[in-house]
């Protein structure tokens, strides 16, 4: 320690200061009673190590008592020391209870004076705001009553004193009565019957207003409700409903009156009031309580007399005064019972929302100069928003018949056009194109949306979705699906039955190049107005109340252009699958039994080809915008054309092994042709979709399988069997009982093979159907191509 003022053997430190254990402050002791590990007896024998050592015994135990009267002299010390330390602290102790009683006394000193100086002020105060108040000194008045106030304040724990509470009702009774002195000044100066007095407001008025900032706020609220309410009597006379010029038509007389009365104030009375009392603010925000409440009135008294254009009139004016104020005042005074201020919705990628402030809608466009315009379009955000225009609400359902008949009137005119101007010319570089009617559907219907939300997000809302709802599903109806092209066959489920009974060779009615075009430009519209129907079912979320949003749904009409979508692409299917019918026909007419040679690809594939390559390209350029649609119809046709080719390769019987050389060759053609038909005929060479190929490899291969077994001989029927399990794994015994007509067999050849084949067949996996089919797994890529370069050789060989 610092304060160490000498060490001891054993490491112990002795001063006045701490006592304890001194690593730095012990020497190396070679003493052996300094060791830690010191031996009494070891001790002894090294003093004493022989019997003649003994003789020095005195001298030792000598030493060894004056080295214990030195620790007991050192011991002696520090207790004393300690015993000091601790007088010494007392003594402080006592110098600091002195001190503090002195300061104290000091304390208690400064806050009598200090109370004594505020009880004289407020004596003094009184006094002098009694007088004051009787001679109407309201100017110095406001300052004195301020401090007043504030010096009461100090004497709020006093009150039991008999004169403290005396001066704290005397301060009382003064500002009763400076309250009740001030209304009655301004009850003389502004009566409330009566007209105005002339010239502006006098100076004692405006320091008594500064007297009243001080009051009970009360008196303020009184003082600011009676100006208000002399300032505006004049107008509900004017305006009165018995008056011409309170009809909607004269609406714009209401806001002239009270701009020219906001003048009239800030020239005369704008000084009287402070600043912060924001009378001018407060006499519009009651101006437009007072006009909605007249105006709601009125309204209902003459709900027969008010019409679309009238109504839209009013409130467009109505909304052009609400956006005036907005920029005039802050809003500041508006309270409870006003219009809340509307919620800005979060930004989308609607296209609904792009510059919906510069829309045009009628007669309700909200003027704003081009630098107040929002870049990102959204509601406006306005305090005064719908504080006058809320009376207009339940009258809007006019609003809402006048859209109802206007779109009923329009999708009249979409129709009456179309067959005025009929289907659309052909255009092949832009094919498949919307119809310009679908479009201006929707550009009225964003115009009325916005409108509408400007008026009301509440239930006007939702009156609007559901007229939307009608007309789109009207659109879908009678334009879109009502002008789709006729078949030939059944309303009733669009089947082409009575196409197959057609006579060999006869050409079958299809669709002219106009109509095909006309299909994909109705699927491209319909594919159109189901996105954007679902754009407009998101912002009109977002435009209506939050309580209200569940009430939108509009699936049902997104549903709806999905029929038309899809009746659309059925139809596509159907022409072109009927167009190959005729070839498919004389292709299970064919006397196959009596080929001789195998030779190039047979007419009727080559006809199937020829109306492949006639309409796809077709369909393509006009579906380029829609392309997954145009994989839909790929995919459709090779699922409706792969198993009526299928059923005619049954068809054709007794099949020899040329024969059937000769349409495994058609089959092969056949299937390069519909891998590539997505890209057939286009300069631009596309992948097919993998979809797409896989249907065509799994069902071209089934063919090309069942022709396979055609080929080999039933002899013996064993190996004929299991050949037949093999290649197609197809357990139905009517798909085997086809294959053994296809092969020429005999009734009593194939009523062994067919025991055989019962026989053979095997278990059906747990829970199948036994009678069922089993599906054949598409090769892959490299086991297809290793399977065609086979049948090539093949059909070489054979040739």
């Amino acid at each position: 320690h610092n304060h160490c003022c000498y060490a001891v053997k054993g490491g112990w430190c002795v001063c006045p200061v701490k006592t304890g254990f001194c690593e730095g402050f012990v020497f190396p002791s070679q003493d052996p009673l300094d060791r830690a590990d010191f031996n009494a007896v070891e001790y002894i024998n090294t003093l004493f190590p022989t019997e003649q050592s003994l003789a020095n015994i005195d001298e030792v135990v000598n030493k060894i008592r004056l080295k214990i009267r030195r620790l007991d002299d050192n011991i002696r010390t520090v207790v004393r020391g300690q015993t000091n330390v601790g007088q010494d602290g007392r003594q402080v102790k006592d110098i600091t209870r002195d001190i503090k009683q002195l300061d104290h006394a000091k304390r208690h000193l400064t806050t009598s004076i200090t109370t004594l100086n505020h009880l004289h002020m407020l004596a003094g105060g009184v006094d002098s705001l009694e007088a004051m108040t009787r001679r109407r000194q309201y100017g110095e008045v406001a300052n004195l009553l301020q401090g007043v106030v504030n010096v009461l304040e100090h004497f709020n724990k006093y009150m039991g004193i008999p004169q403290i509470r005396q001066l704290s009702e005397r301060v009382k009774a003064a500002q009763n009565e400076l309250g009740q002195q001030i209304l009655a000044d301004f009850e003389e100066a502004f009566p409330s019957q009566g007209t105005k007095r002339p010239g502006g407001p006098s100076n004692v008025l405006r320091d008594a207003c500064l007297v009243a900032n001080v009051l009970d706020p009360r008196i303020k609220q009184e003082i600011i409700k009676k100006f208000i309410k002399q300032h505006l009597s004049e107008y509900l006379v004017l305006f009165q409903e018995n008056q011409d010029v309170a009809w909607l038509d004269k609406i714009d007389r209401r806001y002239a009156w009270i701009k020219r009365q906001l003048v009239d104030y800030e020239e005369k009375y704008g000084r009287m009031f402070p600043q912060e009392w924001c009378m001018t603010e407060r006499i519009a925000v009651e101006f437009c309580h007072v006009t909605r409440t007249e105006l709601s009135k009125i309204m209902r008294t003459r709900a027969k007399e008010i019409e679309v254009k009238l109504l839209l009139f009013a409130i467009q004016r109505t909304t052009n005064f609400e956006g005036l104020l907005a920029k005039r005042f802050s809003g500041c005074t508006l309270g409870d019972g006003t219009v809340k201020k509307p919620e800005v919705p979060p930004p989308s990628t609607n296209p609904f929302l792009e510059d919906e402030a510069g829309t045009e809608t009628d007669e309700i466009v909200i003027e704003k100069s081009d630098a107040e315009k929002p870049k990102k379009p959204k509601a406006p955000d306005n305090p005064f928003h719908g504080i006058v225009s809320k009376c207009f609400e339940p009258h809007l359902y006019v609003y809402i018949e006048s859209q109802d008949k206007n779109l009923s009137e329009l999708i009249d005119r979409f129709v009456a056009d179309f067959k005025a101007q009929g289907p659309p010319k052909p255009n092949v570089d832009e094919g498949g194109a919307v119809l310009p009617s679908c479009a201006d559907l929707f550009v009225y219907y964003k115009k009325c949306m916005v409108q509408c939300s400007q008026l009301s997000t509440g239930e006007p809302m939702i009156a609007l979705t559901t007229i939307f709802q009608k007309y789109l599903r009207e659109y879908a109806w009678k334009i879109l699906s009502g002008n789709l092209p006729k078949t030939t066959s059944s309303s009733s489920g669009l089947t082409i039955t009575s196409l197959l009974k057609e006579k060999e060779g006869s050409e079958v009615a299809k669709f002219t190049l106009e109509e095909l075009c006309l299909i994909c430009s109705i699927l491209s519209t319909a594919e159109y107005c189901l996105a954007t129907t679902q754009q407009l079912e998101e912002k009109l979320k977002e435009k209506v109340d939050a309580s209200l949003v569940e009430r939108i749904n509009l699936t049902g009409e997104t549903d709806t252009f999905s029929i038309v979508i899809s009746n659309s692409i059925q139809l596509l299917v159907q022409d072109l699958d009927a167009a190959c019918d005729p070839a498919l026909t004389a292709m299970s007419k064919m006397q196959w039994q009596n080929v001789e040679h195998v030779g190039d690809q047979s007419p009727y594939v080559t006809s199937v080809i020829l109306h492949i390559k006639q309409n796809v390209p077709i369909i393509r350029d006009n579906l380029a915008s829609t392309r997954k649609y145009f994989t839909q119809f790929c995919i459709k046709f090779a699922n409706s054309f792969i198993p009526k080719f299928i059923n005619h390769l049954f068809k054709c019987k007794p099949i020899s092994m040329v024969g059937a050389e000769q349409l495994l060759l058609d089959t092969h053609s056949l299937k390069m042709v519909l891998l590539d038909l997505p890209s057939i005929g286009s300069q631009v060479v596309r992948k097919a979709p993998a979809s797409y190929t896989r249907i065509v490899v799994k069902g071209m291969t089934r063919a090309e399988m069942i022709l396979k077994v055609v080929m080999a001989p039933h002899e013996p029927p064993v190996v004929f069997v299991d050949n037949y399990i093999k290649l197609l794994a197809d357990c139905s015994t009517d798909t085997f009982q086809k294959i053994l007509d296809m092969k020429g067999l005999k009734r009593s050849e194939q009523s062994s093979m067919l025991d055989l084949f019962r026989q053979r067949l095997p278990a059906p996996p747990s829970g199948a159907e036994s009678s069922g089919s089993l599906s054949l797994s598409a090769p892959t890529p490299e086991q297809e191509s290793s399977r065609i370069r086979k049948l090539e050789k093949l059909i070489k060989k054979r040739l």
